[in-house]
């Protein structure tokens, strides 16, 4: 997909950006919150992924053998980063004067994180909703974005909790793998590192 987003693709440049503008726009608005680029956040965004999808934009320059989270905070970063010298020129000024733009904030990386996983495991849920077992999709939705305890599920579908508890573990276990295989994708490496990388991702919401 990053590859066919980098050639042209209309498909893959559509998917990239489906995946990743969230991930984007979370990491500006907190960035220039509160500061005279904050109306600036759409346009920031959009200068992103004109960078990213340019003739020998940054998207020819991806490594597949390293993490694409860093390549795209540093995208990110630069673009930001671009965009205040600029406002800073205007104004007569330099640019990350005191607090206009916290441009080393650790809190920002942490924002960026939060977005990536965010968008990492709405990506595994869709996955797992055209892989899974359907009543097993239907059972992580119930418990997951309704709330419901399994025994509240088990009463109302009218079956054994235990039987459900069961089926439960089996939903986990798919769409542990549905997570797993999309961290592969976006995180190069060994089993044991893309199983630490989930379980870093699942630690952020924790």
């Amino acid at each position: 997909m990053i590859r066919g987003a980098a050639e042209g693709r209309s498909s893959d440049r559509e998917e990239f950006a489906r995946r990743y503008v969230p991930v984007v726009r979370a990491y500006l608005g907190a960035r220039w919150r509160g500061t005279q680029l904050a109306q600036q956040v759409e346009d920031g965004v959009q200068e992103v992924f004109l960078d990213c999808f340019k003739e020998e934009g940054a998207l020819r320059r991806v490594d597949p053998a390293r993490p694409f989270r860093a390549f795209l905070f540093g995208v990110v970063r630069n673009v930001a980063l671009r965009v205040e010298e600029r406002q800073a020129r205007r104004r007569e000024q330099p640019a990350e004067s005191g607090a206009d733009f916290p441009a080393a904030d650790p809190g920002l990386s942490e924002v960026f994180d939060r977005a990536w996983a965010l968008a990492l495991l709405e990506e595994a849920v869709a996955r797992h909703r055209t892989t899974g077992d359907g009543r097993r999709v239907e059972l992580l939705r119930l418990r997951f974005e309704e709330d419901l305890p399994v025994r509240e599920i088990a009463a109302r579908w009218g079956e054994d909790p235990a039987r459900v508890h069961k089926e439960y573990a089996r939903a986990r276990e798919e769409f542990k793998r549905a997570l797993l295989d999309v961290v592969a994708f976006h995180h190069p490496g060994s089993p044991g590192e893309v199983e630490r990388e989930c379980e870093r991702l699942l630690d952020l919401f924790a």
